[in-house]
């Protein structure tokens, strides 16, 4: 998604500068015409520093020149993640007889392979576990976060709670410290979203259960229920953290409330313990963590922290081998404020996931990743449709369009109609469908999308957004350059490289127009049909010339990530013209030659390596690169889907990008939406997949899977509503055509194809 550090800000600043933009105000034109970048010069060599003018200018060179040089909301972004990262720098390497979140406790460990040295570091950020789960309910854009330890955070970039057991003889159980072998998590999906963290050392025992609660009386309140037991007597500790899963998060007041058993912590939440604690511990930073402090004796009820790193500790007597439980909760006034007061009826996991479609196979695995995902779907497109819970908590047309079409899958057709009708309300007077400047893939996604969703749902695209795609083809034509007709040099997606002409947005513009100018030519809209099916071909054209002029020596038959590239990991983004787009033939020369290279030179442990900005193993374009080879009949795609169910956190979750040697999260966010997105394309079109006139079932169905009753549905495609049943030999298939019904083949790995008449509903495989 983003990664900004200082050379894009400079970067970004050279481009504020530069006399190329539109005319400004007055004031910055005066500016523009002052000898700015001789006075920089001179006042540079004045102080013996490096000359910027000079600096912006060499940075710029590695990158086509843009009209935006970094979109400012990523810019904006980055700043605040990196100055955290410069507070993170500051607070933890100087006090690491601290109890940390367990990234930290790992990346400081010289004796861990996390471990990151720290000597020219610019900020000190979470590089090697990011990894979160968020608890939730479907309707409700509140999102309290998990970390692999059971380290929970109530509120939107918030601080945390931790829970730990000390004993009298001084032997400690705390979380964010053990390695794997003493810790378990899990996710439990019914009735609700339930993380479970259980830790076991030297005869301690600590067992956490956080969730999301809302009954008719309250608001929504975050719980976690604590099991401790101990082998000899100690006390079962609550804490209260001025940090998260990303760095320092700064507490500056904790001071106990009138009924004694239960924190006010910033005046904005109040962490209710059930009981009256026994003890109760606090500490300003002068005086350091809390966890030193803890079990001598002293009372304190308030606490202030100038610096922002207030702690706090409520203390539980434990009787040797005696259980102990508590009922923690965390009111969330601050990130419910705002928000309408919910309808409680109808709106639990259960009825939001009433017609979904259901994955039967005999993988466990592989099946409780699928359920996973469709329930992450859910949570995050509670409101707005953003791909993460905390890191990328904001809306993203790539995201959210790449995000719609699984959800669609899956059947969750109402919730997918309603965030595409939001869409137009984000389009430009200009017709340019903005999240953020600089990025030209948008408009084609939008376009593909709403064809795709009117195709799948048999239902014709509302007035508003009609005009809307109207308006947004329109802008397709008049930014593409008149000199290659291609659209102009961008940031495009990030993790594809500098500044340049990249066909990951021209491909998207020609699949867009293609599939709403089939859209507008059935629903009789002809002179729209006719407009987006001559830009359609006109795209087409273009991107063909520049491949043709691409010396095939850097090409080597393949197709890069823009015409004046190598080969290299960026040439991912010119698969999505196989997948999802189809815009191509299957197996195609030019494209299987790009997944080939990308398989022999970007692979690293079974996954795709990207090695730009991402710097790690990337689930949903190891699965994108699986479609490929699915669409292409090249069974390698299974290992790729067994390589990335594997490397799916014990919750089930993948985060943007894995570490290669640690596999906790190295970029993004910690639970990444779209690449839940595509384990469930993945699953779905194992069983049923769309090719034009054709409806192939059953092609991606795996050996192991062959064993007793297997199926998928009831998806949504372009012909109806379709359920795929497997039991030995017997397929059986119920499909609601709306329409004349498809070419249909079923293929079946291990069994004989069949091109079958789609009247029929049970067929008889043979090896």
């Amino acid at each position: 998604m983003f990664h900004v550090g200082i050379g894009h800000a400079l970067v970004n600043a050279a481009d504020v500068l530069s006399p190329l933009r539109p005319p400004a105000p007055p004031r910055q034109t005066m500016i523009r015409w002052m000898p700015w970048k001789f006075l920089v010069k001179h006042a540079a060599r004045r102080f013996g520093v490096l000359d910027p003018a000079m600096f912006l200018a060499r940075m710029r060179s590695f990158a086509q020149p843009s009209e935006v040089a970094e979109p400012l909301e990523l810019l904006r972004a980055g700043i605040l993640f990196h100055a955290r990262g410069l507070v993170n720098a500051k607070a933890i390497q100087h006090n690491l007889d601290w109890v940390w979140p367990y990234w930290v406790e790992r990346q400081f460990n010289p004796d861990d392979s996390s471990f990151v040295p720290r000597a020219f570091s610019f900020s000190h950020i979470n590089l090697t576990h990011r990894n979160w789960t968020a608890v939730g309910l479907p309707d409700l854009p509140v999102y309290p976060i998990v970390d692999p330890r059971g380290l929970v955070t109530p509120l939107y970039d918030g601080w945390s709670l931790d829970f730990w057991i000390v004993t009298e003889s001084g032997r400690r159980l705390l979380p964010s410290k053990l390695d794997d072998g003493h810790v378990t998590q899990q996710l439990q999906l019914d009735p609700t979203l339930i993380v479970t963290t259980d830790c076991q050392v030297d005869g301690l025992e600590l067992k956490l259960s956080t969730y999301l609660a809302e009954d008719q009386e309250s608001a929504a309140e975050l719980r976690t229920d604590v099991r401790a037991i101990s082998g000899e007597d100690g006390w079962l500790v609550v804490a209260v953290r001025p940090y998260n899963p990303e760095g320092i998060q700064f507490v500056d007041h904790i001071e106990l409330e009138d009924s004694g058993n239960s924190f006010r912590v910033n005046h904005e939440a109040s962490v209710m313990l059930g009981v009256k604690p026994d003890l109760l511990r606090m500490a300003h930073y002068a005086e350091g963590d809390v966890y030193l402090d803890i079990p001598d004796d002293g009372h304190r009820e308030e606490v202030m922290c100038n610096v922002g790193m207030a702690t706090a500790a409520a203390l539980f007597q434990l009787a040797k081998n005696q259980a102990r439980e508590l009922n923690i909760s965390v009111t969330l006034e601050r990130d419910l404020k705002g928000l309408p007061r919910r309808n409680h009826r109808g709106n639990s996991w259960q009825s939001a996931l009433q017609g979904t479609a259901e994955l039967r196979i005999p993988d466990v695995r592989m099946r409780f990743l699928y359920d996973a995902a469709v329930r992450t779907l859910l949570l995050l497109s509670a409101e707005d449709l953003v791909p993460g819970p905390y890191t990328y908590r904001r809306f993203w047309f790539r995201d959210a369009c790449l995000m719609l079409h699984p959800l669609l899958a899956s059947g969750l057709i109402d919730r997918a109609e309603r965030i595409l009708a939001t869409f137009p309300a984000r389009q430009s007077v200009a017709g340019y469908f903005h999240s953020q400047e600089g990025e030209w893939d948008s408009n084609g996604q939008v376009l593909w999308i709403a064809a795709r969703m009117a195709e799948m749902t048999g239902k014709p695209t509302a007035p508003t957004m009609e005009r809307a795609l109207v308006k947004g083809m329109r802008w397709l034509d008049r930014k593409r350059s008149p000199m290659n007709g291609l659209l102009p040099a961008g940031f495009s997606a990030e993790h594809l490289g500098p500044n340049d002409y990249y066909y990951w947005d021209d491909f998207w513009a020609w699949g867009g127009l293609k599939a709403m100018a089939k859209y507008w030519w059935k629903t009789g809209n002809e002179a729209a049909a006719e407009e987006a099916g001559n830009l359609a071909v006109e795209f087409g054209r273009a991107i063909e010339a520049s491949l043709v002029t691409i010396p095939q020596s850097r090409a080597k038959g393949a197709l890069p990530a823009a015409p004046g590239r190598r080969l290299d990991a960026g040439a991912i983004g010119s698969m999505v013209a196989d997948y999802p787009l189809q815009l191509y033939s299957p197996g195609e020369a030019r494209l299987a030659a790009t997944a080939e290279f990308l398989i022999d030179h970007c692979f690293h442990q079974g996954g795709f390596f990207q090695e730009m900005i991402h710097s790690g193993v990337n689930a949903y374009l190891t699965l994108d690169l699986a479609q490929t080879l699915l669409r292409a009949g090249d069974f390698r795609f299974a290992a790729l889907v067994r390589r990335v169910a594997e490397l799916a956190s014990p919750t089930g979750q993948w985060p943007e990008a894995i570490h290669p040697i640690t596999l906790g999260g190295c970029m993004g966010d910690g639970q990444h939406g779209w690449a839940a997105g595509e384990w469930i394309m993945m699953m779905r079109n194992a069983f049923v997949r769309e090719e034009a006139r054709l409806l192939v079932i059953g092609s991606g169905i795996l050996p192991e899977w062959l064993d007793g009753e297997i199926g998928f549905g009831p998806t949504p495609t372009a012909w109806g509503p379709v359920s795929v049943n497997l039991v030995g030999s017997r397929l059986t298939l119920d499909a609601q055509w709306r329409e004349p019904p498809p070419f249909l083949r079923i293929a079946v790995p291990g069994f004989k194809s069949i091109d079958a008449d789609p009247s029929d509903r049970i067929f008889q495989l043979q090896r």
